[in-house]
């Protein structure tokens, strides 16, 4: 997306003061990352999902599989993607820059990572970028809540089910829990990290009903 451009979004500097920041935000965190990593021998990475609350409106960036889904008037809604090698876009982009993907059990880019785009990876940085992806969604009394969570927790358990487990649970660190807890049961082989935020204009009209 060409920020300086999209038209959508020239009339909210706030917004697009957001989007310009994460997008250097995630490139200085891959600086920082591949510095301390220098000399030591890893080639350890790492993916991202964030979100900034700018206004009535959500600005979310990512890198790899780390996903972002709202709940919506009861449905659940990705909004984020997740960055896989064998994504049309981004296979072409690897292969531009001199990379393959090839099945090693999965897609994988250069046989070895299965995400297209992380912090770190120093080996595949040249196709590997740490470049988010960004979106935006409304804040709204239809916005029931947020969840952030790593792959060990989408690996095995669906975007529906994630909503529908934590729709009963009020306390957001609960309703975070219970997934992790449900992921770690359905044998997860991942790391797992889940933030439940839940947002407060769609309790209090759920309240006055």
């Amino acid at each position: 997306m060409d920020l300086l451009t999209f038209e959508e979004y020239r009339f909210d500097l706030s917004i697009l003061s957001a989007f310009c920041s994460s997008a250097d935000v995630y490139n200085h965190t891959d600086s920082e990352f591949l510095k301390a990593e220098n000399n030591q021998n890893r080639e350890a990475g790492s993916t991202a999902s964030t979100v900034v609350l700018v206004g009535d409106r959500l600005v979310v960036a990512n890198v790899g599989d780390s996903r972002a889904i709202i709940c919506r008037g009861g449905d659940a809604i990705p909004v984020s993607r997740d960055h896989k090698p064998d994504q049309k876009d981004e296979r072409r982009r690897i292969e531009d820059a001199g990379g393959f993907v090839m099945w090693a059990g999965t897609w994988r880019v250069g046989g070895v990572l299965a995400v297209s785009r992380a912090f770190g990876d120093r080996h595949l940085k040249r196709y590997v970028v740490a470049d988010p992806e960004i979106h935006e969604a409304a804040v709204d009394k239809s916005l029931e809540f947020l969840i952030l969570a790593s792959d060990g927790l989408w690996d095995v358990v669906t975007n529906e089910e994630a909503v529908n487990m934590v729709k009963p649970i009020e306390d957001p660190e609960q309703a975070a829990e219970k997934l992790l807890q449900e992921a770690y049961q359905r044998g997860s082989a991942d790391n797992i990290t889940c933030v439940v935020v839940r947002f407060l204009a769609a309790q209090d009209s759920n309240t006055r009903e």
